[in-house]
């Protein structure tokens, strides 16, 4: 779970100094209230027509940006549609974008495993969040797992074909302290050995980071960065970066 970096909170179509302010006397509407696991208070709200989480009142996640979600799943799934029982785990919920677009790459017989931290997010997706990408928690494909990601992954026992780690604004900027494994060679190594052969590792980042990169190639991964748009298809507005990583 991250808050997003300045310049990807909410790439909206608001970009005039007249359309800021016509959004900002739009009405905003306080749909629920939580906190996360470590008591910070969160929040979910219409703002400009806009769905958008707040943890301590910055924007964690906003309906109008998920583009990149969107292309870290179907970078990762790419190879699977056809693979017979293909296995996905993604870290981190969110909107349930990436969970969409995973489904969508998929096979009927696959496997999604989604590990959630928040359980606020969860009842969310199955409530006023739901309809944003078509309820993907209701998918019989999909096995949701309300835990720390890192916990998870550190207990072991499975193996995937692509494991999708969305949990923090990048390598460099965590949610937690603990999120570091997550991100050093020790647990890039752990990784790649929870993948299948000629499995992939993709992990979204607000920003690029060669020393990660190095990292991944230093874990044994063949490593590709890639520049997406952080709103898919409109040709404006910030880049998300995937560090993609499969197996040799």
């Amino acid at each position: 779970m991250r808050p997003r970096d300045e310049g990807s909170r909410d790439e909206s179509a608001v970009n005039t100094p007249s359309d800021y302010a016509a959004a900002d006397m739009r009405p905003r509407e306080l749909l629920a209230t939580s906190v996360t696991p470590q008591g910070e208070p969160l929040t979910l709200a219409v703002e400009a027509s806009r769905f958008v989480v707040r943890v301590r009142g910055v924007v964690l996640m906003s309906s109008a940006t998920h583009g990149s979600e969107e292309a870290m799943a179907e970078v990762g799934c790419r190879s699977l549609r056809a693979k017979p029982g293909a296995r996905v785990l993604i870290g981190g919920l969110g909107m349930g974008f990436t969970v969409r677009a995973t489904l969508d790459a998929l096979g009927p017989d696959a496997q999604v495993e989604v590990v959630e931290l928040v359980p606020a997010l969860v009842e969310w997706n199955r409530g006023p969040l739901a309809h944003l990408a078509s309820a993907p928690l209701d998918d019989p494909r999909v096995e949701l797992v309300v835990a720390d990601v890192v916990t998870h992954l550190q207990r072991g026992g499975h193996r995937w074909d692509a494991i999708l780690l969305d949990v923090d604004n990048g390598p460099d900027a965590l949610a937690a302290p603990d999120n570091a494994w997550l991100y050093q060679e020790k647990g890039l190594v752990a990784i790649r050995g929870a993948l299948r052969p000629g499995g992939t590792l993709v992990v979204w980042s607000a920003f690029d980071s060669p020393p990660f990169a190095s990292r991944l190639r230093a874990a044994g991964f063949e490593v590709e960065v890639l520049a997406v748009r952080a709103r898919g298809k409109v040709a404006r507005g910030s880049r998300h970066t995937l560090f993609v990583g499969r197996t040799r």
